[in-house]
This record gives C-alpha cells, sequence and structure tokens, in this order.
C-alpha cells in the first residue's frame, strides 16, 4: 500500500512538473540540488550585495561598481579557462562531477566572507572596504565558475535528447525558485525578524552583524546541496581520453570556432539583452523603491510577488516550449516584461502604491519565460557545434553561458554606479530625499534601459529557427557519421544545415568522410 502511495504521489509530482512518465525523476532532481548554489546564492546577492555594500558598508554607488568591474575582469580570466579545463578533465567520475564535490568547501568560506569585513568597514575607511570587498566578490566569482561551468556543460551529456533536456530545465525552474526564494525567506527572516517577510528595514551600519549572521547561514544553505548533485549524478568515465597539446593558438581557436556557428550567435544575442535587462532591473529595483516610490517596506513583499508571477510562469512556458518550440516563450513573454516596465514608468504619476505589485507579477511573469528558453536551447547549440566540428564541446559553450551571466552582472553594476553617480545619487540619504535629477536617473535605469535591451532580445529571437524536427535531423546525422565515418544529404539538407550553422557543408565535419579528414590533418 505504501508503495502504491509513493508511486501515485510520484507520478502526480512528475505530471504537475511536466516530466513524462517513464523518466526518471530522481536523476533530474540530483543535478539541479546545485541550484542552490548557482541560482539561490546569487539570487540573495542580487537583493541585497547593493544596499549591503552601500548603506551598511559605507561604499558609494561608484565604488560599489568597481568591486564589481573587478569581478568581471576575473570572470574575463577564469570563465575561458575553466571550460578548456572540464573538457579536456580525464577522470573515472567524468568529465565534469569531480569539480561539485571539489567545490564544496571553498563555496562555503567564498560565501561567507561576501558578507563580512571584520572590522574593516568599521574602521570607517571606505577605500579599504572596497579593496576587501574586490578580493572577496573576486575570489567568489572564482569557485563559482569552479562549479557553475562544469555543472552547466554536464547536462548535455546527461541529458542528450531534445525533450528530455526541456524536462530537466523544467524541474530546473522548479528548483531554482525553491532555492531563490528559500534563500531570500531565510535573509528576510534574519534580517528583520518575522516581520523581514512583509516590512524591510532600513538599512544602515547597525546591521553588519546580521549581514554576517546571514552570510553564515547560507554559505552552507547554499553550498551543501552541491554533495547530492555529486552523489546523485552519474557520467561516463574520461579516464581514457585523448587530448591533443594545448597551446595558447589553440586556445584562442577553441573559442573562436565558436562564434562561427550560426545558433550560438543567436542563443548569444539574446540571452546577453536579457541579462543586461535584468541586471539593471534587478540592481536598481531597491534604489528605485527607496528614492522613486518611498515603499522601501514593501521590498521583501515585492520580491515574493515577482516570484510569484515567475511561478505562474513556468507553466505557459513549459508548455510552448515542449508542444510548440523553445523560443516561443520569449515571443510570447517578452512584451510582457516590456509592458509591465513601461508601467513601471508611469507609477510615480498616477500615484498608486499598488500599481507597484502588478509591475512586479508580470515582469515575474515575463521572466520566467526569458529563462526558460536560455535554459533550454544551450544543450541544442553544442550539438550544432560537434555537427560543425565534430567534437563535444559542452565546457566550451557553456563557458559563454557561465561568463555571460556573469560578465554582464558585474558589469552592469558598474555601469549603474556611474550612472547614478552622474546624476548626483547620494547613498548616504536613507530616507529616499534624493535630489529630482536622481529621482529620474534611477527610473531610466530601472524601466527605459531594461525596456531597450529586451527589444533587442525580442528582435534576436525572432530569427532562432532550431526545431525539435531539425534538431533530430542533426543529432540523427551526427552519430551516423560518428558510426560510420561518412553521411550521404541531399543538396536541400546541406542548404538546411548551412542555414542553421552559418557554415558551408564541405567545411563542417559533418561533411567530410574520415579520408579528407585524414588528409587535412
Amino acid at each position: 500500500m505504501k508503495n502504491e502511495k509513493k508511486k501515485s504521489f510520484v507520478s502526480s509530482l512528475k505530471k504537475l512538473i511536466g516530466v513524462k512518465e517513464g523518466t526518471k525523476l530522481s536523476p533530474m532532481l540530483a543535478y539541479n540540488s546545485a541550484i542552490f548554489f548557482t541560482g539561490g546564492g546569487p539570487y540573495v546577492l542580487g537583493s541585497y550585495l547593493l544596499p549591503f555594500l552601500t548603506h551598511v558598508e559605507g561604499l558609494s554607488t561608484e565604488q560599489y561598481g568597481t568591486v564589481a568591474l573587478f569581478s568581471c575582469i576575473c570572470d574575463a580570466i577564469t570563465d575561458p579557462v575553466m571550460g578548456l579545463i572540464t573538457d579536456r578533465t580525464k577522470s573515472r567520475l567524468g568529465r565534469h562531477r569531480p569539480y561539485l564535490i571539489l567545490g564544496v568547501i571553498p563555496a562555503i568560506i567564498s560565501y561567507f566572507l561576501m558578507w563580512n569585513s571584520f572590522g574593516i568597514s568599521a574602521a570607517g575607511n571606505s577605500t579599504k572596504t572596497m579593496w576587501w570587498y574586490i578580493f572577496t566578490y573576486m575570489l567568489y566569482k572564482t569557485v563559482s565558475t569552479f562549479i557553475t561551468v562544469p555543472h552547466t556543460a554536464m547536462l548535455a551529456k546527461i541529458a542528450p535528447g531534445y525533450d528530455l533536456r526541456t524536462q530537466y530545465n523544467a524541474v530546473k525552474t522548479i528548483m531554482d525558485a525553491v532555492a531563490s526564494y528559500s534563500s531570500f525567506f531565510i535573509s528576510a527572516m534574519i534580517l528583520g525578524g518575522i516581520n523581514g517577510l512583509i516590512t524591510t528595514p532600513s538599512f544602515s551600519p547597525q546591521y553588519r552583524t546580521r549581514f554576517a549572521i546571514m552570510g553564515g547561514v547560507l554559505c552552507l544553505w547554499t553550498s551543501l546541496p552541491l554533495i547530492f548533485t555529486f552523489k546523485g549524478t552519474r557520467e561516463e568515465s574520461s579516464e581514457h581520453q585523448v587530448n591533443e597539446p594545448l597551446n595558447l593558438k589553440e586556445f584562442f581557436s577553441q573559442y573562436a570556432q565558436v562564434v562561427k556557428n550560426r545558433v550560438f550567435r543567436k542563443y548569444f544575442l539574446f540571452g546577453l539583452f536579457i541579462l543586461f535587462s535584468s541586471a539593471f532591473v534587478s540592481q536598481c529595483f531597491y534604489y528605485y523603491l527607496v528614492t522613486v516610490l518611498g515603499q522601501q517596506s514593501n521590498y521583501s513583499m515585492l520580491v515574493m510577488v515577482s516570484g510569484i508571477g515567475e511561478a505562474v510562469g513556468f507553466f505557459p512556458a513549459y508548455f510552448f516550449s515542449i508542444r510548440k518550440s523553445k523560443q516561443l516563450p520569449a515571443k510570447v513573454f517578452v512584451p510582457v516584461a516590456v509592458s509591465a516596465l513601461l508601467l513601471a514608468w508611469f507609477t510615480r504619476t498616477l500615484g498608486n502604491p499598488w500599481i507597484i505589485f502588478i509591475v512586479e507579477f508580470f515582469y515575474g511573469l515575463g521572466l520566467s519565460g526569458m529563462a526558460s528558453v536560455q535554459s533550454n536551447i544551450l544543450p541544442d547549440v553544442t550539438d550544432v557545434d560537434e555537427m560543425i566540428t565534430g567534437q563535444r564541446r559542452e565546457g566550451v559553450i557553456s563557458t559563454f553561458s557561465t561568463f555571460v551571466k556573469k560578465f554582464v552582472s558585474g558589469f552592469a553594476a558598474f555601469g549603474i554606479g556611474k550612472i547614478l553617480g552622474a546624476f548626483g545619487y547620494n547613498t548616504t540619504l536613507l530616507d529616499g530625499a534624493q535630489s529630482e535629477s536622481a529621482v529620474f536617473g534611477v527610473t531610466v535605469c530601472y524601466t527605459i534601459i531594461p525596456v531597450c535591451f529586451l527589444t533587442l532580445a525580442f528582435l534576436s529571437v525572432l530569427s532562432y529557427d532550431l526545431t525539435r524536427e531539425k534538431h533530430a535531423f542533426i543529432r540523427e546525422k551526427i552519430d551516423f557519421r560518428h558510426e560510420h565515418g561518412y553521411v550521404e544529404l541531399t543538396a536541400d539538407e546541406q542548404k538546411m544545415l548551412e542555414k542553421i550553422s552559418g557554415v558551408k557543408f564541405e567545411n563542417m565535419w559533418l561533411g567530410k568522410t574520415e579520408t579528407e579528414k585524414t588528409k587535412q590533418l
């Protein structure tokens, strides 16, 4: 009886989150447990790091931007290197999986340090404080790269099918919401007690101890689930993998080859514009509430409202992805997000405090659709890359995803700091008593700039044409080529592949026989 009830519960759970019968749920849950580190930890950073560094630790907006800029420089070095390292790793555990368990302790330490200056800020020297957080942020970004690049790359190997990847990402969306909002719930409770879930306090230097406690709790909450990902996933051994000698020229050529992939370029541009938009919205939201609306106390509630919007958006986004195409959710939901932000532009003029709740709900709804597209099409880009090069380069491909996410966040923070500084924003004015110029600058950063990026993202996704049928055809021909050493296609089929990839068929690995390849070598 218990087994029947368990099977019934699991079956109902699968149906709810979009996992097909016959597909095991446990590996999906295990793989996506890492989301607590890759999603939950950064979510709290995105929500609280800016007010923490400026209102609690005493940095100016320009100094905060400098901290973020150095993190970009760190990512520019570590992400590409890690992409190649994970692709060339020889281990009985696989190319990607070992880094998940090796990263647990560094993840705990680096996240804890992000919320502690150990008396440096209390001494009142903002320059020393800035350099301390430059160091801790770069350390955290390096550890994040060490874990995130292999974890992202691993999906293409453990979920080779077009629809199976969509199911993995459906579970990811649910787990991301659980990780993000449980982490936010914990942080809000520590910073403001029970009332912190409803009313956000006015942050000041007196909150240093609470932020330190928050860092201590969250460094464990977000990092320990990496153990479950390591134990619950399986990857084929790479002990006998043969790696070509690597030199500097080969290092750069590996990444240059990726850019030749037309599907990748479309994915890259879409993701770039979406991430810039999200970075401006998330990093300016707190300032927008304080400066423009005077509703700082509603910050926690509004974050939760946005989360509800994301949760609601999951179901139609999954339906569109599995029944229609992986890019359709963006075509539907980007306009929703744009409409919400345009409404936010008029919120202050309309004078209704409840409008911002509507804005956040529908922006969260739009964000859900956009996020599903980014996650779902990334593994398919790897297959097109294999069609062109004949290599499985999940690490190199995923590097662009992880690097862009972190680079954009840091670069946007630097830009926001400079923009708000130019408009006269003063972080010492905690009651929202900013100049009209500062109010205008915050409003532009929260609404108009993100809308511009969203518009560019919408235009870029319109031309993405890798459908389920085309992907299945590509995968079939790749497998045939690996087995038989050649593949024969009609002229129309060759043109289709050229249109998808942006590479002449005769210049693709798929279009070369083993003899021709040997001659070239």
